[in-house]
């Protein structure tokens, strides 16, 4: 796929997400990326055959004082091959994006990955 028709397709993702929580979203910057790199996947302790979707790089919201500030954008990386290799079609590409974008913002507002994945469960996997 063409990188302009993913990074769009990120955008609709974006877009997806309570205005709520878009609102709250300062200073952040979304990129997509290729590939991870390899030294990346080693640093996250990621071994073949798994690999990385995304990955959020900042100061959790929750962990700011109140002396932050004047600093870079924290960022979500979003890596295209990955979503490609795992989706099996646009519409489940378009979910697999969704997924990992929600879940890197969950992040950048301080959760643990256990309540990222307890939200995952609840709501957008539609189990209670």
């Amino acid at each position: 796929m063409q990188r302009e028709r993913f990074e769009n397709l990120v955008a609709d993702a974006l877009a997806s997400i309570p205005q709520r929580f878009r609102d709250a979203m300062k200073n952040i910057a979304i990129v997509v990326e290729d590939e991870p790199t390899r030294e990346l996947l080693r640093e996250m302790g990621i071994k073949p055959p798994d690999t990385l979707l995304g990955l959020y790089s900042g100061t959790p919201l929750t962990e700011r004082r109140w002396d932050y500030g004047n600093t870079l954008p924290d960022r979500i990386q979003l890596f295209q091959g990955p979503h490609e290799r795992a989706s099996e079609g646009e519409a489940d590409l378009v979910v697999a994006i969704g997924e990992t974008l929600i879940h890197e913002i969950g992040h950048y507002f301080g959760m643990s990955e256990e309540q990222i994945e307890e939200i995952e469960e609840k709501y957008w996997h539609g189990r209670a």
